[in-house]
């Protein structure tokens, strides 16, 4: 599906993505997303926001959990940004430190993102699982 003037190209739409979730803003982070979506974060079972989730309220659910478990971002950097059609692929950095443990971990990440018809239909979320687990643990 080729955008129109009034649908965001994927560009658009990734970039909106940042800009909210960077703002804190998720009523408009979550209008981003398609109704339902595939959406899935690999993780060990004690990284509280790993796993799959397919509607606003999952999501806007695991957008939450990060405030609640971690501090405030030390670094978080966007590396490369690839479009192809409906596909994005980000890469960046990120350094958090999780409240009930007072470790940090540094997470290279990697996000698969599909936009159609200027909406999110797929968000899958490849970090450092390893060093997110282990920050958990006390």
């Amino acid at each position: 599906m080729r955008p129109t003037a009034t649908q965001p190209t994927t560009r658009e739409t990734v970039d909106a993505f940042f800009t909210h979730f960077g703002g804190g803003d998720l009523p408009a982070l979550l209008d981003l997303f398609a109704e339902q979506v595939d959406f899935n974060v690999s993780g060990a079972s004690n990284v509280p926001w790993a796993g799959g989730r397919s509607n606003k309220e999952e999501i806007a659910e695991f957008f939450g959990l990060f405030g609640e478990h971690l501090t405030s971002a030390e670094e978080f950097a966007l590396n490369t940004t690839v479009i192809d059609g409906e596909h994005a692929i980000v890469t960046g950095r990120c350094v958090f430190g999780v409240l009930s443990t007072g470790k940090k971990f540094t997470n290279d990440f990697a996000l698969h993102f599909t936009v159609t018809g200027g909406k999110i239909v797929r968000y899958h979320m490849y970090e450092n699982s390893h060093a997110i687990s282990e920050a958990f643990t006390a």
